[in-house]
């Protein structure tokens, strides 16, 4: 019997001074979760049991497509990690540490180097492949800025899977094995959720895929249309339209004394915005031919996309420093691409004739610039997408936040060639394997749920990961007859199989129907003095409200035909 007066759930009535999500407040005052310094949090008995939920069902629909369960260490020699290039690459987000034989080891956050040196020494021929093992395991990540409660820490559980094939038509059966299991896991767990492209990011790899959780709280944008969904990292669009000043024969210059920003200079000479050039110069990381200051514009009214400017580069990237833009160019505010003796990366947004853009000297713009004609360019696609682009297929574009609960990435042989990995095929000749990788993140599915559900009393759960499927309120003191009617009806539904917890507290009404609100299973019943009187007990389904008389006799019987039908 799960009595909630033996239970370790010590909710709280005010929100954690530091709270930055509902999720957060929430699962903080609910009793699910405590902190025990940055990035670091214990999970309690109750939320532990949501915890547990998702991951069965995790492991049911990877078992389901064929998927073996393992487990690696999170312990890995780093070794490995310099094997695959990624000691150096990953950056400060990687834990890194020595034992007291001063060797150097890592705290894994993700295990595609240990997954793949295994394989690398156990499988040998094309008839042991295709292969697709998953663990549900601890990861550490040192992040920069924990926050949100479980939403972003710095230990945390996450299922991830790997598949190897023989080639890549094999790895895109395995990819949409996993796409159909990842769409039944967000399914079953309850959320409202979106498949969208993504970054591959320091994965590395050929194609990536995000699932989101759209809600307030969430970290990344998606970018939404008829037919169309994208994380705003690698988002495209057709821009709105921008009405351009008459066009010019050649650039002439315009006194802009004091005129810095584009807010500055759209004002003073009456245009939009958009008809400015905004550059934006980087320096390239590495010491290769390719290192040194680039030049990068977009339209005035749109921002540049790291993420995207990145992948055009093919290498790191900072902003330049305004000692650096003087050297090069000339005062910051005043710069352009007419004349700039550097590489220019030209956004494709940026066309037409009569653009405005700085002059590289100090208090000055040009006008009636045109690219291609006054300035040599590449073009790239490195904006930000806004709303109200128009997607690919011909629909405006919304932007919505959400909060990624899992990532699928077709890795190729980024791992593999390094690695090793090889197997012979039909023929005796060697050949990489094809891997992708995928990643799931129940706490952070706890969390969304929370997020989409909460109302202002506190939880709503989704039934299928709920702590409890119902919460039994006795009001009254113990051992009087409400107590007794409610564990009662608390042993009859556990015969039955049905997960209850008893309040019975020795509380005011006040308390307990509070904490029920709070806690949120999906159906409280309530057994009060008066109700018992007249042999009947008060129900209430949380998500909805709805409230309903029930027979005290026979009372599991149909608390649990209400629950069947949420």
């Amino acid at each position: 019997m799960t009595r909630l007066s033996e239970y370790f759930l010590p909710t709280l009535r005010d929100d954690p001074a530091d709270a930055e999500a509902v999720s957060h407040r929430l699962m903080v005052r609910a009793g699910l979760i405590r902190q025990i310094g940055s990035g670091l949090w214990t999970w309690l008995p109750a939320g532990l049991r949501s915890l547990r939920k998702v991951e069965q069902i995790v492991r049911q629909e990877m078992e389901a497509i064929g998927a073996q369960e393992m487990l690696m260490p999170v312990l890995n020699p780093a070794e490995l990690w310099q094997q695959s290039g990624r000691y150096e690459t990953m950056g400060g987000e990687l834990f890194r540490l020595r034992d007291r034989r001063e060797s150097p080891l890592v705290i894994a956050m993700t295990h595609e180097e240990v997954v793949t040196h295994h394989v690398s020494r156990e499988v040998r021929s094309y008839r042991e492949l295709p292969l697709l093992v998953f663990q549900l395991q601890t990861k550490g990540r040192d992040e920069p800025r924990p926050r949100a409660g479980v939403l972003r820490t710095r230990e945390f559980t996450m299922k991830d899977a790997y598949s190897f094939d023989r080639d890549e038509a094999g790895l895109e059966r395995s990819y949409e094995l996993n796409i159909h299991a990842y769409d039944r896991i967000c399914d079953r767990v309850g959320l409202r959720w979106y498949r969208v492209a993504g970054d591959v990011g320091m994965m590395g790899g050929i194609g990536a895929h995000e699932y989101m959780a759209p809600c307030a709280a969430g970290e990344n944008d998606v970018a939404l249309a008829p037919g169309y969904a994208a994380n705003v990292e690698i988002a495209s669009a057709e821009p709105q339209p921008v009405e351009l000043p008459v066009a010019k024969d050649a650039p002439e210059e315009v006194s802009t004394p004091g005129l810095r920003t584009v807010e500055q200079v759209s004002g003073e000479l009456g245009i939009a915005p958009g008809a400015l050039i905004k550059a934006l110069p980087v320096i390239i990381e590495g010491e290769d031919e390719e290192a040194g200051m680039v030049l990068v514009l977009v339209r005035g009214d749109h921002r540049l996309n790291e993420v995207k400017l990145r992948n055009a580069l093919g290498a790191g990237f900072r902003l330049a420093t305004e000692i650096e833009i003087d050297a090069e160019l000339g005062p910051p505010g005043y710069i352009g691409p007419v004349g700039a003796r550097m590489r220019v990366l030209k956004d494709d947004a940026v066309v037409g004739r009569g653009l405005v853009c700085g002059a590289n000297r100090p208090d000055a713009h040009l006008t009636g610039v045109e690219p291609g004609r006054d300035f040599e360019f590449e073009p790239v696609d490195v904006r930000t997408v806004e709303p109200g682009d128009i997607a690919p297929g011909g629909h405006p574009i919304e932007i919505e936040p959400a909060i990624e609960v899992g990532n699928i990435f077709k890795l190729g042989t980024r791992y593999s060639v390094p690695m090793g990995a090889n197997y012979l095929d039909p023929d005796g000749k060697e050949r990489p394997i094809v891997m992708a990788s995928y990643g799931i993140g129940p706490a952070r599915m706890v969390a969304a749920a929370i997020e989409q559900g909460a109302d202002e009393r506190g939880i709503v759960w989704p039934p299928a990961i709920a702590p409890w499927q119902v919460q039994l309120v006795a009001l009254g003191k113990p051992g009087e007859e409400t107590a007794e009617a409610a564990a009662r009806v608390h042993d009859e539904l556990t015969a039955a199989g049905i997960e209850a917890l008893l309040d019975d507290r020795p509380a005011g009404a006040g308390e307990k129907l509070t904490d029920a609100e709070l806690i949120g299973t999906p159906l409280r019943v309530v057994f009060g003095r008066r109700g018992l009187a007249e042999g009947k007990v008060e129900s209430q389904i949380r998500s909805s409200g709805e409230e309903r008389r029930l027979a005290l006799d026979g009372a599991a019987e149909e608390i649990g035909e209400l629950l069947s039908s949420l």
